[in-house]
């Protein structure tokens, strides 16, 4: 995952001598390839920068490995230089110079997703390392918290908002939680969060953390009703497709990780042994726990491939792959980061 994801490092010298960031998508031989999904995107993004900050602030608050905080203030360089003086990031460059894409629909200033995560990253950069360009850019951006937004990007809101009160920092959040939570639990189906008001059905995998969200708001707040509420929506949306294997015709990395995330909260505030199993199950995916019976993180390559289509494993392996098994399996992270064995991270400059 590390050695995957230090291929994927280029560095972006406008954003400054030692900024880096992570080519989004690359192929089977490794060679990055530009995001096209929604139209031309781009090289790299703030996305995947902003969870790969997050990854790299837990791998240091493990190992306060020097190479880990060199590589993190690289790509914090790349996010704090993507913010516009109003506090709204643009995501994507569209290629390795200084060309950001300002008007794509995955793009544009202030898109909700890129928006919260990369708060979420200047936060924990900011408890964690003291970092000033990530407190400026933090009280740059935290604004744009307050204003409406999806369930699914609430629950982000929600987290980065429960990070800064667990660390003693911007109390008049606490008085934002609790519309946020009432926001949050508006919108179900059936006892299942979704993720937005227009979703139908089983809502989508990806992404989808409001159970983790709610359970640590809940058990901040002194609200077990918040808890119960995220417990069986829990059970309802991932309980039979961890069981399963997670028997999907298209399951992404992202998919696994939010079931993961969702079951160590649950755990973390309940103390429930059956929400553990349930992380363990989803863990097990990655080693081949999944319909193709094959590994998804190949351990001799340091990859993690971009998902199962209809039981096969992608060629491909990107950077979203590989941040968010990292912070799934951030144990073997650890040890890898300790070994440091079979990559060397860009040192730009």
């Amino acid at each position: 995952m590390l050695r995957q994801l230090a291929r994927l490092t280029h560095a972006v010298p406008a954003a400054g001598p030692n900024a880096v960031a992570l080519a989004v998508y690359a192929g089977a031989d490794d060679v990055p390839i530009m995001a096209r999904e929604s139209g031309t995107e781009g090289v790299a993004c703030v996305d995947d920068a902003a969870r790969a900050i997050v990854l790299l602030c837990a791998l240091w608050e493990r190992t306060e490995l020097p190479w880990v905080r060199t590589w993190c203030d690289g790509l914090l360089d790349f996010v704090v230089w993507m913010q516009d003086d109003d506090g709204r990031w643009v995501n994507f460059i569209v290629d390795w110079s200084d060309v950001r894409n300002r008007s794509g629909i995955s793009s544009f200033p202030g898109g909700a997703f890129w928006q919260a995560r990369a708060l979420q990253a200047v936060a924990r950069a900011a408890i964690v390392f003291g970092d000033a360009r990530a407190e400026t850019a933090l009280q740059r951006g935290l604004d744009s918290m307050r204003a409406p937004a999806p369930p699914d990007v609430r629950a982000l809101h929600v987290m980065t908002a429960l990070d800064l009160l667990r660390a003693g920092r911007c109390p008049d959040l606490r008085d934002h939680l609790a519309a946020w939570i009432d926001e949050m639990l508006a919108c179900s189906s059936d006892g299942m969060l979704m993720n937005s008001a227009d979703e139908s059905g089983r809502p989508h995998l990806w992404g989808h953390v409001q159970e983790a969200a709610l359970a640590g708001a809940g058990a901040l707040l002194g609200r077990d009703d918040v808890i119960a509420v995220a417990r069986r929506s829990a059970e309802l949306v991932f309980a039979d497709v961890i069981e399963s294997g997670f028997d999907l015709d298209h399951v992404q990395p992202y998919d696994v990780t939010s079931a993961i995330q969702v079951m160590d909260s649950l755990h973390a505030v309940t103390g429930s042994a059956h929400h553990a199993d349930l992380a363990a199950k989803s863990r097990g995916w990655f080693d081949g726990r999944n319909p193709s019976g094959l590994p998804v993180y190949d351990a001799e390559r340091g990859r993690v491939a971009d998902g199962i289509d209809n039981g096969c494993v992608s060629r491909n392996s990107g950077a979203e792959a590989n941040v968010v098994a990292a912070q799934a399996l951030l144990d073997r992270a650890v040890q890898h980061a300790r070994r440091r064995e079979g990559f060397t991270v860009l040192e730009p400059g």
